[in-house]
């Protein structure tokens, strides 16, 4: 379909219940269809929203498929994501059809990074069993050896993908006095890592072995997919705090599962899951774990900033332009 000509009032139809202040804005400015509630689509619902609409507005809990994107080729022409995460969309059948894909890079940076430094001081110092035995009514005053963490102060922190949210977390880390180590698919400049006070490891393997904390920022794309594999949890000494604000596929989680049980690994804070919003029950018996709703961009004002994002990729469109967020070829 490239070089169709993109229709002066578009339909629009978005999948999930979004801000109130997007949602005015689209009705405001656009022949737009809502959500009535707020659950997810199924495949014949995706797909017949596709086939009757010119922009499809969908969420991360949306499996845009090669199904879905062959059900709107007659008429589907813009796929504007409400996040920035594009690993639920089939890039390359979206490309194959002339359909363009938009997301929303860098709104919802700071909010991961703020909640991947509340899980890396709140795993290490026992926050979450603390609160737990507040609320069990069996605190029974302080005592010295009473629910001893461990400092993070001078401990070494892995960064596992360098990019915009890896590079948040660092500035954060370094107010923590956390020595910083990072690996990522390029090699930052030497002016930013002297910013960042991070110094580069070529080998993830290395990085795994030589951290106290790991925290994990790449992308999930294919070739991130069990990036941690089973070999790769093994390497994680006793001591080491493994942190996922990412995506729960990029770990090997029944390996990770079976290491956190045997006290082989000292916890971990996640907040993504591998079948989320289905939750492994033996994660939920473990003290040694921290548990989020994959709530680390939950923030009002991220969510807003996430909608004008969206808004004005449709408006960039529809005026004839190329859409500043527009995902390309090879994107990671």
């Amino acid at each position: 379909m490239p070089g169709k000509e993109r229709p002066r009032q578009p339909k629009l139809i978005v999948t999930r219940r979004l801000p109130a202040a997007t949602e005015a804005r689209l009705n405001e400015l656009f022949d737009v269809e809502l959500s009535e509630n707020d659950v997810p689509m199924g495949a014949r619902e995706l797909a017949a929203a596709a086939a009757r609409c010119d922009i499809l507005i969908p969420t991360i809990t949306d499996h845009v498929d090669a199904d879905i994107i062959a059900a709107g080729t007659g008429r589907l022409q813009l796929i504007a994501n409400f996040g920035n995460g594009v690993d639920h969309i089939d890039l390359p059948a979206a490309r194959a059809a002339g359909i363009i894909v938009t997301n929303t890079p860098g709104v919802l940076t700071e909010d991961t990074a703020e909640m991947t430094m509340a899980l890396i001081l709140s795993v290490p110092r026992r926050l979450a069993e603390g609160e737990k035995l507040i609320r069990s009514g069996k605190w029974t005053g302080w005592s010295p050896g009473q629910m001893l963490g461990h400092r993070i102060n001078g401990k070494t922190l892995g960064i596992i993908g360098m990019g915009r949210i890896g590079q948040a977390v660092a500035r954060r880390a370094r107010a923590f006095d956390l020595s910083i180590r990072y690996h990522n698919r390029h090699r930052l400049p030497a002016v930013i890592e002297a910013e960042l006070g991070a110094a580069y490891v070529e080998d993830i393997d290395r990085l795994l072995v030589e951290s106290d904390i790991i925290s994990i920022h790449c992308p999930h794309t294919p070739q991130t997919e069990n990036l941690i594999d089973a070999r790769r949890v093994g390497l994680l000494g006793p001591h080491v705090y493994l942190i996922n604000t990412a995506r729960g596929s990029i770990i090997d989680e029944e390996a990770l599962i079976g290491r956190l049980e045997r006290g082989e690994i000292a916890g971990a804070g996640l907040d993504v899951f591998a079948h989320e919003p289905a939750i492994d029950p033996r994660l939920l018996a473990l003290d040694n774990v921290v548990l989020l709703p994959h709530m680390g961009s939950a923030t009002f004002e991220g969510r807003d900033a996430t909608g004008e994002r969206v808004i004005a990729n449709i408006r960039q469109w529809i005026g004839g332009d190329r859409p500043r967020d527009q995902v390309l070829e090879g994107w990671v």
